[in-house]
Protein backbone atom coordinates (compact mmCIF):
# COMPACT_ATOMS: atom_id res chain seq x y z
CA UNK A 1 0.00 0.00 0.00
CA UNK A 2 0.75 3.31 -0.55
CA UNK A 3 -0.02 6.96 1.34
CA UNK A 4 -0.28 9.87 -0.85
CA UNK A 5 -1.01 13.24 -0.06
CA UNK A 6 -2.72 14.95 -2.56
CA UNK A 7 -4.24 18.20 -3.43
CA UNK A 8 -7.17 19.55 -5.26
CA UNK A 9 -7.78 22.42 -7.44
CA UNK A 10 -8.83 24.36 -4.67
CA UNK A 11 -5.52 23.76 -2.84
CA UNK A 12 -7.32 21.25 -0.27
CA UNK A 13 -4.61 18.63 1.16
CA UNK A 14 -5.52 15.26 2.39
CA UNK A 15 -4.21 12.15 2.13
CA UNK A 16 -4.86 8.41 0.33
CA UNK A 17 -4.17 5.28 0.40
CA UNK A 18 -3.10 2.90 -2.75
CA UNK A 19 -2.62 -0.71 -3.39
CA UNK A 20 0.23 0.89 -6.45
CA UNK A 21 0.98 3.85 -8.43
CA UNK A 22 -0.92 2.31 -10.94
CA UNK A 23 -4.18 1.93 -8.84
CA UNK A 24 -3.90 5.58 -8.22
CA UNK A 25 -3.19 6.26 -11.89
CA UNK A 26 -6.25 4.97 -12.93
CA UNK A 27 -8.66 5.85 -10.34
CA UNK A 28 -7.54 9.47 -11.10
CA UNK A 29 -7.73 8.92 -14.61
CA UNK A 30 -11.57 7.94 -14.37
CA UNK A 31 -12.36 10.73 -11.67
CA UNK A 32 -12.65 7.92 -8.65
CA UNK A 33 -10.62 10.26 -6.85
CA UNK A 34 -11.66 13.37 -5.07
CA UNK A 35 -11.29 15.94 -2.64
CA UNK A 36 -13.58 15.17 0.58
CA UNK A 37 -13.53 19.05 1.34
CA UNK A 38 -14.91 20.10 -1.76
CA UNK A 39 -15.48 16.87 -3.71
CA UNK A 40 -13.20 18.23 -6.85
CA UNK A 41 -12.00 15.03 -8.89
CA UNK A 42 -9.45 17.67 -9.92
CA UNK A 43 -6.44 15.87 -7.90
CA UNK A 44 -2.88 15.80 -8.36
CA UNK A 45 -0.33 14.48 -5.69
CA UNK A 46 1.00 17.45 -3.53
CA UNK A 47 4.68 17.55 -2.60
CA UNK A 48 5.66 15.57 0.51
CA UNK A 49 8.79 14.14 2.04
CA UNK A 50 9.43 10.55 2.36
CA UNK A 51 8.90 8.76 5.23
CA UNK A 52 12.09 6.62 6.42
CA UNK A 53 12.38 4.77 9.58
CA UNK A 54 15.35 5.89 11.71
CA UNK A 55 17.59 3.42 12.72
CA UNK A 56 20.04 5.46 14.50
CA UNK A 57 17.47 5.59 17.81
CA UNK A 58 18.01 2.77 20.37
CA UNK A 59 15.24 0.99 22.13
CA UNK A 60 15.59 2.61 25.35
CA UNK A 61 15.73 6.24 23.51
CA UNK A 62 12.60 5.47 22.86
CA UNK A 63 11.17 4.14 25.35
CA UNK A 64 12.43 7.62 27.43
CA UNK A 65 10.78 9.90 25.05
CA UNK A 66 8.83 12.73 26.97
CA UNK A 67 4.78 12.52 26.33
CA UNK A 68 4.22 15.39 27.92
CA UNK A 69 6.66 17.26 25.03
CA UNK A 70 4.62 15.29 22.63
CA UNK A 71 1.52 16.19 23.67
CA UNK A 72 2.67 20.08 24.01
CA UNK A 73 3.71 19.75 20.37
CA UNK A 74 1.50 21.79 17.42
CA UNK A 75 -0.38 19.45 15.18
CA UNK A 76 1.41 18.90 11.38
CA UNK A 77 1.15 21.50 8.78
CA UNK A 78 1.37 20.85 5.58
CA UNK A 79 4.19 22.72 3.21
CA UNK A 80 2.18 26.25 3.17
CA UNK A 81 1.92 25.94 7.53
CA UNK A 82 -1.62 25.58 6.86
CA UNK A 83 -3.06 22.52 9.94
CA UNK A 84 -2.94 19.26 8.13
CA UNK A 85 -6.82 18.26 7.90
CA UNK A 86 -8.08 16.18 10.71
CA UNK A 87 -9.18 12.25 9.62
CA UNK A 88 -12.52 13.04 10.88
CA UNK A 89 -14.27 16.48 10.42
CA UNK A 90 -15.87 18.04 14.13
CA UNK A 91 -19.15 17.68 12.43
CA UNK A 92 -18.79 13.89 11.47
CA UNK A 93 -17.12 13.11 14.89
CA UNK A 94 -19.96 15.07 16.70
CA UNK A 95 -22.08 12.76 14.51
CA UNK A 96 -20.10 9.68 15.82
CA UNK A 97 -20.26 10.14 18.85
CA UNK A 98 -24.29 11.00 18.89
CA UNK A 99 -24.58 7.87 17.09
CA UNK A 100 -22.33 5.84 19.74
CA UNK A 101 -24.44 7.33 22.52
CA UNK A 102 -27.57 6.27 20.98
CA UNK A 103 -26.35 2.76 20.29
CA UNK A 104 -25.12 2.69 24.04
CA UNK A 105 -28.40 3.61 25.36
CA UNK A 106 -30.73 0.90 23.26
CA UNK A 107 -27.75 -1.80 24.51
CA UNK A 108 -27.93 -0.55 28.35
CA UNK A 109 -32.29 -0.05 28.33
CA UNK A 110 -33.31 -3.07 25.97
CA UNK A 111 -33.47 -6.39 25.81
CA UNK A 112 -30.86 -8.69 23.78
CA UNK A 113 -33.49 -11.39 21.74
CA UNK A 114 -31.00 -12.23 19.63
CA UNK A 115 -32.50 -14.33 16.06
CA UNK A 116 -35.59 -14.35 17.62
CA UNK A 117 -36.06 -10.40 16.85
CA UNK A 118 -38.17 -10.49 13.92
CA UNK A 119 -40.32 -13.18 15.11
CA UNK A 120 -40.98 -11.27 18.94
CA UNK A 121 -41.60 -7.98 17.38
CA UNK A 122 -43.78 -9.29 15.07
CA UNK A 123 -45.77 -10.67 18.41
CA UNK A 124 -45.53 -6.98 20.31
CA UNK A 125 -46.87 -5.53 17.24
CA UNK A 126 -50.21 -7.80 16.82
CA UNK A 127 -50.74 -7.96 20.87
CA UNK A 128 -49.36 -11.40 21.27
CA UNK A 129 -46.74 -10.08 24.01
CA UNK A 130 -46.15 -7.28 26.43
CA UNK A 131 -44.10 -4.84 24.88
CA UNK A 132 -40.95 -3.80 25.56
CA UNK A 133 -37.98 -2.40 24.10
CA UNK A 134 -35.70 -5.11 22.08
CA UNK A 135 -32.73 -5.09 20.48
CA UNK A 136 -31.30 -8.41 18.07
CA UNK A 137 -30.77 -9.52 14.99
CA UNK A 138 -32.04 -9.62 11.58
CA UNK A 139 -31.74 -10.34 7.95
CA UNK A 140 -32.95 -7.50 5.63
CA UNK A 141 -35.56 -9.84 4.20
CA UNK A 142 -37.03 -9.92 7.90
CA UNK A 143 -36.69 -6.52 8.30
CA UNK A 144 -38.76 -5.70 4.96
CA UNK A 145 -41.54 -8.07 5.73
CA UNK A 146 -41.86 -6.19 9.56
CA UNK A 147 -41.80 -2.90 7.53
CA UNK A 148 -44.21 -3.97 4.81
CA UNK A 149 -46.55 -5.05 7.90
CA UNK A 150 -45.73 -1.20 9.78
CA UNK A 151 -43.94 -3.11 12.63
CA UNK A 152 -41.79 0.05 13.55
CA UNK A 153 -38.20 -1.24 13.25
CA UNK A 154 -34.60 0.89 13.43
CA UNK A 155 -31.60 -0.34 12.51
CA UNK A 156 -28.93 0.49 15.02
CA UNK A 157 -25.96 2.32 13.62
CA UNK A 158 -22.53 0.72 13.43
CA UNK A 159 -19.52 2.78 12.94
CA UNK A 160 -16.19 1.80 11.37
CA UNK A 161 -14.38 1.81 14.56
CA UNK A 162 -17.25 -1.02 15.83
CA UNK A 163 -15.67 -3.38 12.96
CA UNK A 164 -11.87 -3.10 14.11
Amino acid sequence: MILYTLQCAAGHRFDSWFPSSASYESQRARQLVSCPVCTSTQVEKAVMAPSVARTDLARTDLARADPARDAAEPPPADAEGKPALPMLSQPEAELRSLMRKLREHVVKTSDYVGDEFADLARKMHDGEVEHRSIYGEATPDEVEALREDEVEVFPLPILPDDRN
